[in-house]
């Protein structure tokens, strides 16, 4: 009998001593330099006895070997069969390994629930609690903890078990399973305690409310939260000022103000600020807005869209004339060729990626409160429609994690809703809002966005291809299935807790007898909470197979997706030269490596047709209370036809709003293709899907 039964782990555990392992070891090194279908993979069961032996003769009688001496003695075993190639890669996997093990003490965080090391970075940068020296003195369990112990105590203000929902709530946290936006995760169970992701402040024709609006913008920025405005009051440029006799300069220019200011408040100190603007298009000034990104230098911290009407749209079919009326006097100023306007908000977005479009009637069909007023705008992203001074909060599940034994788990995906709609609503009542005006709207509807991240992963799992009928018919059983399920729960927390206070006149109270959020569903990008989860943001496709990702000054790591690997392993094509070349595309469709049938299911954000993209959004519209943020991603070589398509195309489909990205439209991006043929796709820290501009907005 051996004497080698246990082997001494790095943290000190000890295990069963496996032959086998070691020559899967060994074997996994050989293909990975080699190639899977190299002959010299029939010699890892031999190399791996040698070792075996060796072992025995170098380890004294009691010792218990450590995987260090394990890893020495198989250098030495493939040294000496002149596998020199098959060493030197071990070597520098060690070194690396060794390096990103160093990263997180680097960044003074001990990692007690097993995160990549972006998620990390991330989370030291943006989440996790730092002292007065700027140092970290939290563990990202400790900030699961925090929030869960937070918002789990507005139980006992309705007399309910506040320490099982706490278990509960740390539960979906530490598991990765559920997330809220960013300022929970930042401020829950802090003396700033501001927990709301987006707001929209009202602008009127006045410089006092200009002004009040660009100060409240600010402290919600300073808090982590984004803005959301409608320009569309302000009277158009050159109009006259009675009050001063002078004439007005036009909502373009009162914007600049809004993004100064935005620039100067660094959000929460820990993220940029991140607006919305939006400009009727029966506005005088319209032509200026749209064409307003065509200036790099300007508006960098605002998305802009356009709201347009049911009417608009037709007379663009129709090839018809519209109107555009002075807010202020209600008068005509001029009319313009509707084709003519919308080509221009085409060629804009083909250019720059801005403006998208707000389809402003849709947007009012799904108004859950038509008595409090009309909604005219929304958070930066577009995915929130919110009256004025009103705030949201969202959330999302990750779909990755609903699967049991290989299926994906309705039933874990039921009480994961559950559990969300119940820590959104709370969020609500621990929320320490930056102005009375907000909370008191915000309390009148009690709005909140579940929704869902990780869709591109749970595709593949299922293995199907985002662009397939397939993928619409689960999108739609899955989304169908998240708003039933989420609205009875908040039936339940109505009956128990009490209905929204605005419930009486909504569009709720001839269906139900109890509602307690006037919204419930939204589809949110989630940029940073989907790196934390380690998923897909939102619903968007995957946007590489295999990339290289920036996570220090100097420190990058290629990256494969984690399905892929799985498959490719599973498939016995997987190498790391081969993921080294599939990072120079990001895709795997011109990879004759890769079987047909795996480059059916994993298709990129450009391998597929923007048609599907649309389709994909508006199924889950149908099923969505707010609306659904998600990008349009077109190569470099997209045409402005394409871009007109891909709006009537949404217009048509039910769309709130839609939005375009030519690759190339920014001068500055987080995702870049390699200029020659040996680079590799290249993606910055916080990139997790979506529009790569690095102007874009980004909320959590």
């Amino acid at each position: 009998m051996s004497k080698l039964i246990k082997i001494r782990k790095r943290d000190g555990s000890f295990e069963f001593f496996e032959e086998k392992k070691i020559e899967s070891v060994i074997e996994k090194a050989i293909s990975e330099v080699k190639g899977s279908e190299s002959p010299l993979l029939k010699q890892s069961k031999k190399l791996a006895q040698e070792l075996f032996v060796l072992l025995e003769k170098s380890i004294p009688e009691n010792v218990v070997p450590s995987v260090k001496d394990v890893e020495d003695i198989m250098l030495e075993v493939l040294q000496k069969h002149k596998f020199h190639d098959v060493v030197k890669a071990i070597q520098e996997h060690k070194k690396k390994k060794h390096e990103l093990s160093e990263f997180k003490t680097v960044l003074g965080i001990r990692d007690d629930v097993g995160l990549s090391e972006n998620a990390i970075k991330v989370l030291a940068k943006r989440y996790l609690l730092k002292n007065d020296k700027g140092e970290v003195i939290e563990t990202p369990k400790r900030l699961f903890e925090r929030v869960s112990k937070a918002i789990s105590s507005v139980d006992n203000v309705y007399k309910e078990s506040a320490k099982k929902t706490e278990k509960e709530f740390f539960d979906v946290l530490f598991n990765l399973e559920f997330l809220p936006n960013t300022p929970t995760l930042m401020n829950a169970g802090t003396e700033l305690g501001q927990l709301s992701a987006c707001f929209v402040l009202p602008i009127e024709d006045s410089l006092r409310s200009i002004l009040h609006s660009a100060e409240n913008a600010a402290l919600i920025h300073q808090s982590g939260g984004g803005t959301g405005f409608n320009f569309s009051n302000l009277r158009p440029k050159n109009d006259m000022v009675k009050s001063t006799h002078g004439v007005a300069s036009g909502p373009v220019s009162f914007m600049r103000i809004y993004d100064v200011v935005t620039d100067v408040v660094k959000q929460g100190g820990k993220r940029r600020g991140a607006n919305m603007a939006i400009l009727n298009i029966s506005h005088p000034d319209v032509r200026e807005f749209i064409s307003l990104k065509s200036n790099p230098s300007l508006m960098k911290n605002f998305n802009i869209s356009v709201a347009v009407t049911d009417s608009f749209m037709d007379a663009v079919e129709k090839d018809l004339e519209v109107a555009l009326i002075n807010p202020k006097t209600k008068n005509v100023v001029k009319k313009e060729k509707a084709k003519e306007l919308f080509n221009l908000i085409s060629e804009n977005a083909w250019k720059t990626g801005d403006p998208g479009l707000i389809f402003i009637d849709e947007v009012n069909r799904w108004n859950p409160t038509p008595q409090i007023g009309k909604l005219d705008s929304t958070n930066p992203c577009g995915e929130q429609p919110l009256l004025p001074y009103e705030s949201c909060n969202l959330g999302s599940i990750n779909l990755a994690k609903m699967f049991f034994k290989g299926k994906f788990s309705w039933e874990k995906f039921k009480q994961t809703i559950n559990t969300g709609v119940h820590f959104l609503d709370n969020v609500i009542d621990a929320n320490k809002y930056p102005l009375p005006e907000i909370e008191a709207v915000t309390k009148s509807n009690r709005k909140i966005g579940i929704g869902v991240m990780g869709f591109a992963e749970t595709l593949l799992k299922l293995e199907i291809p985002y662009n397939s009928k397939e993928a619409l018919d689960f999108a739609d059983k899955l989304m169908k299935f998240l708003r039933d399920e989420s609205h009875k729960k908040s039936q339940e927390l109505g009956q128990k807790r009490g209905s929204f206070p605005n419930f009486a006149g909504s569009s709720y109270a001839k269906k139900y007898k109890f509602l307690r959020n006037a919204t419930i569903t939204t589809i949110a990008p989630t940029g940073s909470i989907s790196i934390l989860a380690d998923c897909t943001s939102g619903i968007e496709p995957l946007f590489a197979i295999s990339f290289t990702r920036e996570i220090l000054e100097g420190t990058q790591l290629l990256e494969v997706n984690k399905e892929f690997e799985e498959v490719a392993q599973e498939k016995e094509f997987f190498s790391k030269a081969l993921m080294s070349k599939i990072a120079r595309k990001g895709s795997v469709q011109d990879i004759k490596e890769v079987p047909k049938q795996v480059k059916r299911v994993f298709v990129t954000a450009f391998d597929i047709e923007p048609d599907w993209h649309v389709k994909m959004q508006s199924v889950f519209q149908k099923y969505t209370d707010n609306a659904v943020s998600k990008t349009v991603n077109l190569p470099a070589d997209a045409t402005v036809e394409d871009v007109k398509k891909i709006y009537l195309l949404a217009y048509k489909l039910k769309c709130k709003g839609i939005t375009v990205y030519r690759y190339g439209a920014k001068e500055k991006q987080v995702l870049t293709f390699g200029k020659t043929p040996t680079e590799s796709l290249k993606v910055k820290t916080e990139y997790s899907g979506g529009c790569p501009g690095e102007e874009c907005a980004v909320e959590f």
